[in-house]
């Protein structure tokens, strides 16, 4: 190499060759196919293709913008790529043609719309404006992200690191498998990034064999593997992928993302249930006022083989085979009173006696389980009479801080209720008679910012199985009836086999406890799509009602339990909403509002890390592999030990002329960094077997200077380093310098010479 033609490692790339501009276009072409070849697991989290044009539309504006401007430098390239970009989402989703307030404000409402989704709803997420902000900004920033570093910094595997963002989020969204044909792309997207730079063409088609060999080889390693996702299935149907459906830790959360899912998911196949019968995951026993009702720790359980039940009240003994195919969570839903669960890991599993729950210690995914239980059918007038020792736990009657008008509202509604299954029928009526002025919606109904619960019985009366339930158990509890919340499945679809249950049938109930009999379902949600389970004493009440009510004995019966309307006008029902929304709308969570940009803030902070992480992660993995070929011992073990052992010296600051000798080198060591006795005597003996490895042929043995090399690596450690030093340790900076200058040397090289 003459002097002429040395390049110094912090030029910038020289510029193409007459004739062949088209060049400067493939490294930053193929960073831009990676980034939307990797972004295809977005497809299971946000319905249709739409966002899929905006994302083109995003990437392809960073391309132009850094191909163009790359000649003024890379901050200049960084700056018209994030000016480009945000310009791009004032022009698609704001009223505004440039940035400011009002756009801001714009971008702001639609971020809270995305907020809202993503807080309620369950992948795949309709394709609101929100969203696709939220997927647009997304991914220009990893276009600018992936740019930086293939392009500007040479530096193409470094690239596939903010690419694992595409996936994160995706992950965060939606807990299911990718379906195969993602993982596909997203492993083509890498190897394009490896392959597309300028100077690479003859290693094209070496390239592409190699990322096709290695993503076949992932997938069959995968699809066999039962570490990888939930049960080593790769599955693009969400029908046996793991987390289709799912409680988890916000179950009112989970429930209305389920209800909202435009196409439901089939979660369970079951046998052997000889009636309609709710599917119960778990129960809520605390109620905070204006919050609602939250998941507790459940009690220390016992092993859900049995016996479960001791005390188990009177009732048809049933056993009932479920077959699993897409519920992955914390919960394993039961029927009834259950006596025994098998067909599960005993030691994952455990049965809360007193909740009525089976739990495991984080989510798991079952194929199959088989489960004895009591399914109890007492009668209308059983539990009118159920007496006996009060033994339930006081906390199910616990109502502090509950607003004294849903009390007073309760008391009116069950005046004159002689029992307490009275009561409970009294407020089922209440919500779902033929007069009730309640309707089931998924858009709960705007309230006058006063307390949720009050709003909802009376103002806004429009809800789904959330509020209902949620408002009957407290008011049986400002009655003095004990209640929980129980959240879980309705009976699902009878078929030939069995019954059939999905994410449309998730559902949230009211249990009351009466002696005797335990823990009774009502169902005070208005349902009018022939989901609801009505139990066999309720409908026996109802019936009696009726009867009375046409013979006109109403009143000796009971009094009517409904308050009358203050206007009469407001009587009229209001028609039922019996068919679940397909997407919600914005606002529905004010506490929600701002996730979209708190999910936004994140995936930025995610890339800012990746950047900042890289050269941590690559000096650690560099200095893992020379420590192990020490370990190993043989012709490479010398070289090894003294490349670390300068990378480390550099790293703090102090790089050694390549043009010194080992013991010059080793003497300039020990006064930069004041070695203490121990230091030098462990550096002389590297030195010795560095020497006679060299220059004797006679190679370390396995482990021989282990101990010394770690010794000095720690002795020239015990420098401080600065933050800079730590965050971007030198022997990695520099050596992706000397690496990418070697690289444009030879492009240029072969360019001048012709050879493609």
């Amino acid at each position: 190499m003459t002097a002429s033609t040395a390049v110094r490692p912090d030029a910038p790339a020289p510029p193409p060759a007459p004739g062949r501009p088209a060049w400067r276009w493939i490294s930053p072409i193929g960073a831009g196919v990676a980034v939307l070849l990797a972004g295809a697991p977005v497809s299971a989290v946000v319905q249709g293709g739409t966002w899929l044009g905006y994302a083109v539309a995003a990437v392809c504006l960073v391309v132009v913008l850094g191909t163009v401007v790359q000649r003024l430098g890379r901050a200049a390239v960084l700056i018209a790529q994030v000016l480009g970009l945000l310009e791009l989402l004032t022009l698609l989703f704001t009223d505004s043609a440039l940035p400011g307030p009002g756009a801001f404000a714009s971008a702001g409402d639609l971020l809270a719309e995305a907020g809202s989704t993503i807080d309620t709803g369950t992948a795949p997420v309709a394709g609101s404006p929100g969203i696709l902000l939220l997927t647009t900004a997304a991914f220009g920033l990893l276009a600018v992200a992936v740019h930086g570093i293939a392009v500007s910094a040479d530096a193409p595997a470094a690239g596939g690191v903010p690419l694992l963002c595409v996936f994160a989020v995706p992950t965060a969204l939606a807990d299911r498998l990718l379906p195969w044909w993602a993982v596909i792309a997203a492993a083509a997207g890498f190897g394009v990034l490896l392959v597309a730079r300028d100077g690479g063409r003859r290693h094209a088609p070496a390239g592409a064999v190699v990322v096709a060999v290695a993503a076949v080889v992932a997938l069959l390693v995968g699809s066999t593997a039962t570490l990888v996702g939930t049960g080593g299935r790769f599955t693009g149907n969400g029908a046996g992928g793991g987390g289709g459906g799912s409680i988890g830790l916000n179950p009112f959360t989970s429930l209305r993302g389920q209800l909202t899912q435009s196409d439901p998911v089939e979660l369970f196949r079951v046998t052997g249930l000889p009636r309609a019968t709710y599917l119960r995951a778990l129960t809520l026993r605390e109620y905070v006022p204006d919050t609602g009702w939250r998941a507790s720790a459940p009690q220390p359980g016992v092993p859900v083989a049995g016996p479960l039940s001791p005390n188990a009240p009177p009732g048809d003994t049933v056993t009932v085979d479920v077959e699993n195919l897409g519920f992955r969570d914390y919960w394993l839903p039961v029927y009834g009173v259950p006596r025994s669960v098998t067909g599960v890991d005993e030691d994952r599993w455990a049965y809360d006696q007193s909740g009525g729950t089976a739990y495991s210690s984080r989510p798991r995914e079952e194929d199959a389980w088989q489960q004895q239980a009591v399914l109890p059918s007492p009668s209308a007038e059983q539990l009118r009479a159920a007496s006996g020792p009060d033994v339930v736990d006081r906390a199910y009657l616990d109502t502090a801080g509950v607003d004294p008008r849903v009390s007073a509202l309760a008391a009116q509604v069950t005046r004159g209720a002689r029992t307490e299954f009275d009561k409970a029928i009294s407020l089922v009526d209440f919500f779902t008679g033929p007069d009730t002025q309640f309707r089931y919606s998924l858009e709960t109904a705007p309230g006058s910012g006063d307390d949720a619960l009050v709003d909802f019985l009376t103002v806004g009366k429009a809800g789904y199985c959330e509020q209902y339930a949620s408002a009957m158990a407290v008011m049986l509890r400002a009655v003095d009836v004990p209640a929980r919340v129980a959240v879980g499945f309705t009976a699902g679809t009878d078929t030939a086999d069995g019954r059939t249950v999905t994410t449309r049938d998730a559902h949230a109930w009211v249990e009351a406890w009466f002696p005797r009999y335990g823990w009774t379902p009502f169902d005070p949600t208005p349902l009018t799509d022939g989901r609801t389970v009505i139990p066999p004493y309720v409908q026996e009440a109802q019936n009696a009602q009726n009867a009375a009510a046409q013979g006109g004995q109403a009143q000796e019966l009971q009094e009517d339990p409904r308050p009358a309307p203050s206007d009469p006008a407001r009587a009229e029902p209001a028609p039922p909403v019996d068919t679940p929304t397909p997407q919600p709308t914005a606002g529905q969570d004010p506490g929600s509002g701002a996730l979209g940009t708190v999910v936004l803030t994140l995936l930025v902070a995610l890339i800012v890390l990746a950047l900042l992480g890289g050269p941590v992660l690559a000096r650690t993995v560099l200095r893992r592999r020379r420590l192990a070929a020490v370990a190993a011992g043989g012709p490479g073990a010398a070289a090894a030990a003294w490349a670390e052992i300068l990378a480390e010296s550099r790293d703090r600051g102090y790089p050694l002329p390549r043009s010194d000798t080992v013991r010059t080198a080793a003497r300039r060591l020990v006064r930069e960094h004041e070695f203490d006795d121990g230091a030098q005597d462990s550096l002389r003996d590297v030195v010795r077997g560095v020497e006679a490895s060299w220059y004797g042929g006679a190679h370390p043995a396995p482990g021989e200077l282990t101990d010394a090399v770690r010794a000095v690596c720690a002795a020239i450690g015990g420098t401080r380093a600065s933050l800079r030093q730590r965050l971007l340790p030198a022997s990695v900076v520099e050596g992706i310098k000397e690496l990418g200058a070697a690289r444009r040397e030879a492009s240029r090289e072969r360019e001048t010479s012709g050879v493609g």
